[in-house]
C-alpha cells in the first residue's frame, strides 16, 4: 500500500510544472527549463532526493492513522489510477531518487506487483554500479606524473636508433641530458609503443648491414637473355655496392659448376688487381651458384652471404643494376650469339662505370673520367646511338 502510493506521488511530482525541471533520457542529468544541464548528483538532485524520501516518511506516518477500509478503498483506487497512467504512458520518465525508492521497496513485495519487471530494477541496480565506478574513475590520480610528450618522443628516438639500448642505458643518457625518467617509466613506455626489449633489438635490420658495409662486399646474380635463335643466354654480373662499380660481367649458355668456379677466379683476380679489401659476398639461392663457388671466394677471405628464400629486395643493388642493363640497353639489342653479347656487355660496363651517373653517388659515375675545368662540349654517342655522353674538350 505504501509502495503505491510513493508510484503515484512520484507521477505527480513529475507532472507538476512549477517543479522547473525534467529528466533528460536516461542519462541520469536533469536539464532546468532554462536549458541548463545538472549532473547526476548535483545539488539541485540531492535536493528533490531529500524532498521524496521526507514525502515517503509522512506518507507511512499517515497509513499508520488509517482503518483499513479506508486503505483498502485508496489501495482500489490508486491500481486504477495506475492502470489508467500505463495506457497512457508507455515508458515513464523517472528521476534517479524514484529508481532508487521503487527499487529498495521492490524487496519487499511479491514480483508482479510493481509497474516494472524485475529485470528492470536489476538494469538499474547495474547502472548504479557502472555510475559508481565511472566516478571513481574520474578521481584524482595519485601517483608517478606523466612523461612529457617530448621527452617521450625523445626516449623512442634514443630506443630506435641504439638498438642495444636498454632501459637503463636510456636513463643514463637521458640524465645527461638533465632528464630524470626511472627505468620502470622507460620500460612501460617502450612497451606501450611496441619497441621490443634491448635484447631482441641487438641484431642489425639488413639495411642497417648492407650500410655499415657496403665499401667491403660484393654481390652478384644472374639474368638471362634470348637470342635471335630463341637460345637462351645466361649473364653473370658482380658489383660492388660501395662504388657501385660493375666488377665484372661473362654470358654462357651452359653455366655449368666448373664455369661459374671460373667466373669467381676471374672476379678474385680482378679484385686483387683493383686492390678493393672485400669482406662479403652476397648471392641467392640459385642452384647455378654451387659450393665450388663458394669455395673460391671463402679462399679469398670472403664470406658468403646467402639472401632467403624468395627475397629479391635482399640483393637489391645487384637486382637494380640489371633493371638498369635491360631498360636502357639490352631490351633494344637483338643478341645473335655468346660473343655479340660479351661485346655488348664490354660497353655497358664502360657506359656504366664511366659514364652514367648514379643517385646512390650524387649523381656522379662510380669511376669518373678525368673532366677539364674549361673548353668546348663535346657530344659522344654511346651503346650503339641509345644513349649520348657529354664531356669538355682538352
Amino acid at each position: 500500500m505504501v509502495h503505491t502510493k510513493s508510484v503515484c506521488d512520484s507521477h505527480s511530482y513529475q507532472s507538476s510544472k512549477d517543479a522547473g525541471f525534467r529528466l533528460l533520457g536516461h542519462c541520469g542529468c536533469l536539464a532546468t527549463t532554462t536549458g541548463l544541464v545538472e549532473p547526476l548528483w548535483s545539488p539541485l538532485v540531492l535536493f528533490a532526493s531529500i524532498y521524496s524520501v521526507i514525502r515517503l516518511i509522512v506518507g507511512a506516518i499517515e497509513v499508520h492513522g488509517r482503518s483499513s477500509e479506508e486503505l483498502q478503498v485508496e489501495v482500489l483506487a490508486l491500481r486504477h489510477e495506475v492502470a489508467i497512467l500505463r495506457r497512457q504512458v508507455k515508458r515513464p520518465d523517472l528521476l534517479p531518487t524514484d529508481r532508487l525508492i521503487l527499487a529498495a521497496l521492490g524487496r519487499r513485495l511479491q514480483a508482479g506487483k510493481l509497474m516494472f519487471a524485475p529485470a528492470t530494477l536489476l538494469r538499474w541496480h547495474r547502472e548504479l554500479v557502472r555510475r559508481k565506478w565511472v566516478a571513481f574513475q574520474r578521481r584524482p590520480r595519485r601517483g608517478r606524473p606523466p612523461i612529457p610528450g617530448e621527452i617521450q618522443a625523445l626516449i623512442l628516438q634514443m630506443a630506435r636508433e641504439n638498438p642495444r639500448w636498454g632501459d637503463r642505458r636510456v636513463k643514463g643518457e637521458l640524465l645527461k641530458l638533465g632528464i630524470r625518467v626511472s627505468a620502470t617509466a622507460i620500460r612501460m613506455l617502450l612497451r606501450k609503443h611496441r619497441v621490443p626489449p634491448a635484447p631482441r633489438r641487438i641484431g642489425p635490420t639488413w639495411r642497417e648491414f648492407i650500410r655499415a658495409h657496403a665499401a667491403a662486399t660484393i654481390a652478384t646474380d644472374f639474368f638471362s637473355i634470348e637470342s635471335v635463335f630463341l637460345r637462351t643466354i645466361y649473364v653473370i654480373v658482380f658489383i660492388e655496392l660501395g662504388s657501385r662499380r660493375l666488377l665484372w660481367a661473362d654470358c654462357t649458355t651452359n653455366p655449368d659448376s666448373a664455369w661459374v668456379t671460373q667466373q669467381a677466379r676471374n672476379v678474385a683476380y680482378e679484385l686483387q688487381d683493383l686492390g678493393v679489401p672485400v669482406r662479403f659476398a652476397i648471392h641467392d639461392r640459385d642452384a647455378k651458384f654451387t659450393a665450388g663457388f663458394d669455395t673460391v671466394l671463402e679462399s679469398e677471405g670472403v664470406h658468403v652471404i646467402r639472401t632467403p628464400y624468395r627475397a629479391p629486395r635482399a640483393n637489391s643493388h645487384c637486382e637494380r643494376s640489371i633493371g638498369s642493363a635491360r631498360r636502357e640497353f639490352f631490351d633494344f639489342m637483338i643478341v645473335i650469339g655468346e660473343r655479340h653479347l660479351r661485346l655488348l656487355l664490354e660497353l655497358w660496363l664502360d657506359h656504366y662505370n664511366h659514364g652514367r651517373p648514379h643517385m646512390a653517388l650524387d649523381l656522379v659515375a662510380p669511376d669518373p673520367k678525368p673532366a677539364a675545368a674549361a673548353g668546348a662540349i663535346v657530344r659522344e654517342r654511346k651503346l650503339f646511338g641509345l644513349t649520348t655522353e657529354y664531356s669538355r674538350a682538352a
